[in-house]
């Protein structure tokens, strides 16, 4: 699961749907693998899918597309902020976990 493991953290029900949605997510990249999908195929379309949706997201409220476009680069500089503040947090995560999550993914054939 992608929650924090800090037990000083507690999980509001909020952040328990936000990890629910996010397993979800893994859940689906995870039956795409296949002999005509591997990790990185399917890692290149969630990363597509993400940035694709995220793009969606940005545009909610928007009139024009000329005011969306001059909030491209701060639009930008939010979203891979909070992408490397999560990349940065499970990297840790599972360097921490490393044999706990290796032998799950082993027992799954899961690449999460």
């Amino acid at each position: 699961m992608s929650q924090d493991n800090n037990s000083n953290i507690e999980i509001t029900p909020e952040m328990q749907a936000f990890y629910q949605r996010a397993d979800a997510i893994i859940a689906l990249a995870n039956n795409q693998l296949g002999p005509d999908a591997h990790s990185g195929q399917v890692g290149a379309s969630l990363l597509y899918a993400a940035a694709r949706y995220s793009a969606s997201v940005a545009s909610i409220g928007f009139v024009k597309g000329d005011d969306f476009a001059k909030e491209k680069e701060d639009i930008i500089e939010f979203y891979v902020k909070q992408y490397r503040q999560m990349l940065s947090d499970n990297l840790t995560d599972y360097a921490q976990n490393f044999e706990k999550y290796i032998q799950l993914n082993k027992a799954d054939g899961e690449a999460e």
